[in-house]
């Protein structure tokens, strides 16, 4: 009586397989998100392999040149069907993994996941004291001082990861100003073998009582400019970017400026994000 029963439940699996969707793209790849299984039955790994087999040598006479499988985690018993066949992981997620097959002509030119992680931080400068926020973190074997700041989020944009990582470490809430410095590492050993983008904005605070996180931060202080400009104990990099914004303190602040303009994107209903040295009017207009 086993054997029927089987039978039936790799019927019902092969249905639910055979009514997945490929989405094509414009880059001539096609796309197929097992997470699209209604109420998943139970796929055999054996049904599941001779679909893909299937499936993929169709998309080779339709002359595409790639497949994208994402894979659910609670369907991840799929994937060893999936290596079989050539695919190869090309990244993770939360609750699921995206695997790739290139069906081009030559190596595959399919594109490589996330090459660098995006940190930011946030120099808030208070221009009627002189005064730059800064804090030494607390699981840091040297306590220098540095400006506060972390990851960025996805969909997060600069200004928004700087103002709100000050907010959570320093309890001070602030305005996205201009960025200052960008810093670009590689083989930087917290990065899951990607590179590492830092970015520092200058920020003007709206709020000035001290409020910060004592699970991540050791000390948090107001510090004059001129005096974190020469001090010994702080990071090379906030160092640095103190003497840059004491100049621009000094001698006007769109000397070091690196502003952000926002422009309609050519995908549409989206924008991006343009950051650069502001541009004087008249050639801001030139048509």
């Amino acid at each position: 009586m086993a054997r029927p029963w089987r039978a039936l439940r790799r019927a019902r699996g092969w249905a639910a397989l055979a009514a997945l969707r490929a989405r094509p793209d414009k880059f001539g790849g096609v796309s197929v998100d097992l997470g699209e299984l209604r109420q998943p039955p139970r796929v055999e790994r054996a049904a599941f392999g001779r679909w893909l087999r299937e499936s993929v040598a169709q998309w080779r006479q339709e002359g595409r040149i790639a497949v994208w499988l994402r894979v659910p985690i609670l369907q991840s018993g799929l994937v060893a069907a999936a290596a079989s066949q050539g695919f190869a992981f090309h990244h993770a997620e939360h609750g699921s993994s995206t695997l790739t097959l290139w069906l081009g002509e030559g190596p595959s030119r399919l594109p490589g996941f996330a090459t660098h992680q995006v940190g930011v931080a946030g120099a808030v400068l208070d221009e009627s004291t002189g005064k730059v926020l800064v804090v030494q973190d607390r699981n840091k074997t040297i306590n220098a001082w540095k400006f506060p700041g972390g990851l960025s989020n996805p969909g997060e944009d600069i200004g928004d990861t700087a103002v709100r990582e000050v907010f959570e470490e320093t309890g001070i809430k602030s305005k996205f100003k201009s960025i200052l410095s960008i810093r670009q590492q590689h083989q930087h050993p917290g990065a899951f073998g990607r590179s590492d983008m830092y970015l520092i904005c200058r920020l003007q605070p709206s709020s000035f009582h001290i409020s910060f996180c004592q699970q991540e931060c050791l000390r948090c202080e107001w510090m004059d400019l001129e005096e974190l400009a020469r001090t010994k104990n702080s990071t090379p990099i906030t160092s640095n970017v103190a003497k840059l914004l004491l100049y621009g303190y000094r001698e006007g602040f769109e000397k070091i400026d690196i502003t952000m303009r926002e422009f309609p994107a050519v995908y549409t209903g989206l924008f991006y994000k343009l950051y650069h040295r502001e541009l004087p009017e008249s050639y801001r207009n030139i048509t």
